[in-house]
């Protein structure tokens, strides 16, 4: 014969060494958070429930939440509580069924903060346009922070940068960012940048903790989450003022570019270098316009203003003489046309007497009064008497229409 505890003793050596490894589905009927840390539930299915309970130690360790009616999956084994005789399922690791224990508790964190009103764009806080020292929550010696201190001497280098060094992964970083947030909300700076290179959910894990969340909504200071690359979305990001993709591109967000505000300055200095050249300009024509009046009022002027008159007055006279002259000749030139006709009749006649003159000499040349039968005598190219020639002698007889030449005999 065995008594109530011995058989209890039993019962939990067999089920604990036949059931020391199971995996269980169901839905979570209750459950219970004890101030100890430990986990009390209890999970069904359409026809039985199990009573289950989850040590601190595995408690710790849980990334979501157990909450009543989700559908999970317990890692663990059979143990019996003997001053009860009760036997309980006693869970190791608890994943959410068909998805990741980490998703849902991205959900469940997001859903909570949510609701406590962490997201609204109500309450976002400007960025100033022109920040001068920015406080960065990140590790010293990473990457990201490499990146950041590059873009930022690049872009603004008037800039002031407060590296705060912190885990950025692990079970302890979620602890040391949100202390290193709540430090840079004290440095009076104009915007903390809280930022992380790439890397797997479990790397960026800390960013999804609700210590962290809270830190970056208590601060005072503009904060920007810069977490992992453009595809990873997490808390910090939905809590933040402002989420860049990537630590380079939130500061290419956050800080103006110098090389667009040396343009800008250049075209002000422009705009100007010509305000003053037209300022000088205007003086200028006043003071030219100034010159002018006194010099109209200047004795040399006035007598300026005589000589003109004078002239003006001269060259009227000279214009009425012309005119007078232009009306003599006017009168004059039918008296001159009228010479000039008797003129050109008298030489008309006179030149008529001298055509008469001219064929009358025509008619008494010599040679026209040669008639036929008659020639000149011409010896040594000379013209001679007829009677002078001698026997032999060569000669020509030349008329108006021929020369022979000849020996007389």
């Amino acid at each position: 014969m065995m008594t109530v505890s011995e058989l209890n003793e039993k019962i939990k050596a067999i089920l604990e060494t036949t059931f020391m490894h199971i995996m269980v589905q169901g839905e979570i009927a209750s459950v219970t958070y004890h101030s100890s840390g430990h986990i009390y539930f209890s999970i069904k299915d359409d026809k039985s429930t199990l009573k289950c309970v989850m040590w601190r130690s595995n408690a710790k360790k849980l990334k979501f939440k157990l909450e009543a009616g989700e559908h999970i999956v317990i890692d663990g084994s059979l143990t019996v509580y003997p001053p009860r005789g009760e036997y309980q399922l006693m869970a190791v690791n608890i994943e959410p069924y068909g998805k990741g224990a980490l998703a849902v508790a991205f959900e469940q964190l997001k859903a909570k903060l949510q609701a406590k009103g962490y997201f609204d764009e109500s309450i976002k806080k400007p960025l100033p346009k022109f920040p001068k020292k920015i406080a960065v929550v990140t590790a010293r010696e990473s990457a990201a922070c490499a990146d950041i201190i590059k873009v930022a001497t690049k872009r603004w280098p008037l800039i002031e940068l407060i590296i705060i060094d912190t885990l950025v992964q692990g079970e302890m970083a979620k602890n040391q960012i949100a202390k290193a947030i709540e430090y840079a909300d004290k440095l009076n700076a104009d915007i903390i940048l809280v930022a992380r290179g790439g890397g797997s959910i479990e790397d960026l894990w800390a960013f999804n903790e609700e210590i962290v969340a809270n830190s970056i909504y208590n601060a005072k200071t503009p904060v920007v989450s810069a977490i992992g690359h453009e595809v990873d979305v997490l808390i910090s990001d939905f809590v933040a003022d402002l989420r860049a993709p990537t630590p380079s591109a939130a500061m290419e967000m956050i800080l103006p570019d110098i090389n667009d505000y040396l343009f800008i300055l250049d075209d002000l200095l422009n705009s100007l270098n010509n305000q003053i050249d037209l300022i000088i300009f205007n003086k200028e024509q006043n003071l030219l316009h100034l010159k002018e009046q006194l010099k109209a009022l200047s004795p040399s002027a006035k007598l300026d203003n005589l000589s003109q008159q004078f002239n003006i007055l001269k060259n009227r006279y000279i214009d009425t003489i012309n005119f007078k002259i232009s009306k003599l000749e006017s009168e004059i030139l039918p008296l001159i046309d009228r010479f000039n006709s008797q003129i050109d009749l008298i030489l008309q006649k006179k030149s008529h007497h001298l055509e008469m003159l001219k064929k009358q000499l025509l008619l008494n040349n010599p040679k026209d009064k040669i008639k036929d039968g008659f020639a000149e005598v011409i010896k040594d190219g000379k013209r001679v008497d007829l009677c002078r020639l001698k026997s032999k002698d060569k000669i020509e007889l030349v008329n108006s229409k021929c020369k022979v030449k000849a020996i007389v005999e």
